[in-house]
């Protein structure tokens, strides 16, 4: 009885899937909830709310492409050249959500999210998606994004 005992607990397809640490769980739920209102600002042509994720601090880094930058200023700057922000309708720029990937907390004030970005255009035009890895830092009790890196 004692080794069938040992072989069944040995056996990795009866292993059960790991689970969220109790502090994983708001951390991730939290940070999904900043993106999706960063994602709602988007799909309103509300620059501000899009960009209310980052953190301001000037350090805050944007990889994308074959650039870094750095700073909210200069983020703002790199989407509102490369998408169309002259009204609420997101035909031009797409409609923007995330899928979560995968998820790190960090430490209490840190997380690593890694997800997908879609952007789902009307008319047949096919969806633009790509990878994205955001460090967050909680700044006064919100989650911020200090670094981004999609492709």
């Amino acid at each position: 009885m004692a080794g069938t005992l040992a072989l069944a607990a040995c056996n990795g397809a009866d292993a059960p899937e790991p689970q969220a640490s109790v502090a994983e769980v708001p951390q991730v739920a939290d940070i999904e909830a900043a993106l999706n209102d960063s994602a709602a600002g988007w799909n309103e042509g509300d620059m501000t709310r899009f960009l209310a994720v980052y953190s301001g601090d000037p350090r805050t880094a944007f990889v994308g492409g074959e650039e870094v930058i750095h700073g909210r200023g200069a983020i703002e700057t790199r989407y509102r050249d490369r998408y169309d922000w002259s009204g609420p309708d997101p035909s031009g720029r797409g409609v923007l959500s995330f899928v979560t990937e995968d998820f790190r907390p960090l430490g209490q004030d840190h997380a690593l999210y890694v997800g997908r970005y879609v952007l789902e255009y009307p008319q047949g035009k096919p969806p633009a998606t790509g990878f994205t890895s955001l460090v967050f830092e909680r700044e006064n009790g919100k989650w911020q994004i200090i670094s981004d890196h999609s492709s």
